[in-house]
């Protein structure tokens, strides 16, 4: 049973692809999506194969730490990732860490006035703040009303209307404390500290829109990116047999966010994670596994497929 739970932040620099294999409908190769609400995710063994091998090229270049000591020795790295992840092959002993499916929190969409607006929903906040509560984090906004926007907002083209793609929105909630409570949470929380992300941080507290469930649903499967994808034979010079397909994305600029679980380590020999327990602290397992994440998370991890042409690479802010 995992004991702690600390929310992991996802912005997309690029494109992300995370398919659910060859559909029948309009894109050969959709977007995986929850069943009941169809909101864009990303499986959590998807987020953990990832993050785990993220891990492993650091650990190849000997720049794993745990406990304030970098792993020495291909052995010992391999060690702690199974210990941490769980092994590759065998059940030996279950992994200490667990991932569940990075949820969409704020989509970017195309604005008549800003360039771009973050659009959300009722829906999506308050499982949010339920989740954020089984992190033991209490959030200091309520979910806003549909149709709200905050304070200083740069999106008007008119009075209380905005433009996102080709539709007006009547925004009922001008300025409303709550919204603003909520776009300032967002930005101290979902984006890294730095001069980097300062621009993005600034245009989340003032360009983010809470709209209806119905109309969020509606822009999620509508106003994601398609892609046609081809392979053109060298011989003929036309496309290649059956290799004329399209892919959705999400776009850049989205934001996801999956819990990191934590839990005891599976394993008599703890490993290099024992020096952890003596580096300060509680000492407890689930207490070293957040530094050891916290410690050695990449800034900038590659999520779902199409690596090769530059897809799915993702900023990352781990909070605890």
């Amino acid at each position: 049973m995992y004991k702690t739970a600390k929310p992991l932040f996802f912005i997309c620099e690029t494109p992300l692809h995370a398919g659910s294999g060859n559909d029948l409908g309009i894109v050969d190769l959709p977007l995986q999506r929850e069943r009941h609400t169809g909101f864009p995710k990303l499986e959590g063994s998807g987020v953990k194969g990832c993050i785990r091998e993220a891990f492993e090229e650091k650990g190849q270049k000997g720049e794993l730490v745990v406990g304030g000591v970098e792993i020495s020795g291909e052995d010992e790295f391999k060690k702690a990732i199974a210990l941490a992840f769980g092994p590759e092959e065998g059940d030996k002993h279950a992994g200490a860490l667990g991932f569940t499916d990075a949820r969409l929190l704020l989509f970017p969409v195309k604005s008549m006035k800003g360039v771009f607006a973050w659009v959300t929903c009722p829906r999506v906040l308050e499982r949010l703040r339920r989740e954020l509560g089984l992190c033991d984090m209490k959030p200091d906004f309520e979910v806003p009303p549909a149709n709200a926007a905050p304070a200083g907002c740069n999106l008007y083209f008119r009075e209380n209307k905005i433009i996102l793609e080709e539709y007006t929105f009547k925004i009922d909630h001008k300025d409303d404390p709550q919204c603003t409570a909520l776009a300032r949470w967002l930005s101290k929380q979902v984006f890294p500290d730095g001069n980097i992300h300062g621009y993005w941080r600034g245009k989340v507290e003032k360009d983010i829109v809470v709209l209806s469930d119905d109309d969020f649903r509606d822009f999620v499967n509508l106003s994601t990116e398609v892609a046609t994808r081809t392979k053109i034979d060298n011989k003929t010079g036309t496309v290649a047999e059956g290799h004329l397909f399209t892919e959705e994305y999400l776009p850049q600029e989205a934001v996801l966010y999956s819990l990191v679980l934590f839990g005891s380590i599976f394993s008599d020999d703890k490993g290099v994670f024992v020096q952890g327990r003596q580096s300060g602290g509680s000492g407890k397992d689930d207490e070293v596994l957040q530094d050891f994440i916290a410690g050695n998370m990449p800034r900038v991890i590659q999520l779902g497929g199409d690596a090769s042409t530059g897809k799915g690479l993702v900023w990352t802010n781990f909070c605890r």
